[in-house]
């Protein structure tokens, strides 16, 4: 192939229970993955030396250099199979950049599929997804989409169903937030406190299974949200202006600073949206629906 070009979804946690931090640093994580139709697209083609280039909102904010996850998936496969990773790596990005939906593992996992059939190495599954689990614990899920439940730091993934259409929008910051950092806050918040381990609620994977909206609405939680409020203290008006406009629920997506909102369906969703355009609490709001599929060759 001359080149390929890979789709890869963003994804919102309607379950993100963390919990006490491990001897390695990370935290074990019952996280309820729900993959949306926000799409950033990673082109592979033949070239000279790894490159790697973006286009898009937020693109400035891409590293470009060997430390970008696309580079590194690249790197990865091509280290397993002996072969030099001369490939030009072109996002087209519309996932928001250090938003809290995996923008950054989308591209990682959509490099591998797209390295993958590029470089004729037809890698199984499984190794894939290997590869995937030592890149960051949000890439596997970005390779097979859907829903899935990911355990230990999230990278142990039970697909689960879904049982319809869930309407969702997305209210996009200005400006930023580290992930670590928002692991920081949470230790500091719930320093000195007995922090449960994390387990996945039967009621909210029952919604998922029946396409039960209202019965998500009542049981969507992340256990991060307190941390990103407390470093991004404007994202409490934009979750209140999304409730007032109607949503069903409201909450950061991951480690934020984008928020989410379900809606019961289309007709609210895009209410909800100019609901937060109009109120100045977000730079934009995009309604989707989910769930969506994993990277995919397109």
């Amino acid at each position: 192939m001359e080149t390929v070009r890979v789709r890869v979804p963003a994804k919102v946690n309607v379950q993100l229970a963390v919990g006490g931090v491990r001897p390695d640093g990370f935290h074990d994580l019952a996280n309820v993955f729900l993959a949306v139709g926000l799409y950033d697209e990673v082109t592979a083609t033949p070239a000279d030396t790894l490159r790697v280039t973006c286009a898009g909102p937020d693109a400035a904010a891409v590293p470009l250099d060997r430390t970008n996850l696309a580079a590194r998936a690249a790197l990865a496969l091509a280290g397993r199979y002996g072969i030099e990773p001369d490939v030009h790596l072109h996002i087209d990005k519309d996932i928001p950049v250090a938003g809290g939906m995996a923008g950054g593992s989308a591209d990682a996992a959509g490099a591998l599929v797209a390295c993958d059939a590029l470089w004729g190495t037809d890698a199984p599954r499984d190794e894939l997804l290997a590869i995937c689990a030592e890149l960051g614990s949000d890439v596997p899920f970005s390779l097979v989409g859907g829903a899935a439940l990911g355990t230990g730091r999230g990278e142990r993934l039970r697909p689960l169903d879904v049982g319809g259409t869930f309407h969702w929008v997305f209210a996009v910051a200005d400006g930023g937030l580290s992930t670590p950092a928002v692991y920081g806050e949470f230790d500091r918040l719930t320093a000195g406190l007995r922090v449960p381990g994390p387990a996945a609620s039967r009621d909210l994977l029952d919604a998922l299974a029946k396409g039960d909206a209202t019965a998500l609405a009542a049981t969507v939680s992340n256990d991060l949200q307190p941390a990103a409020l407390s470093l991004f203290p404007p994202l409490t008006g934009t979750l209140a202006t999304g409730r007032d406009a109607g949503a069903l629920a409201a909450l950061v997506s991951g480690s934020g600073p984008t928020t989410a909102f379900l809606a019961a369906d289309a007709d609210a969703a895009a209410e909800i949206a100019r609901a937060l355009m109009a109120s100045g609490t977000c730079r934009t709001a995009r309604a989707t629906t989910a769930p969506a599929p994993g990277a995919t060759v397109v």
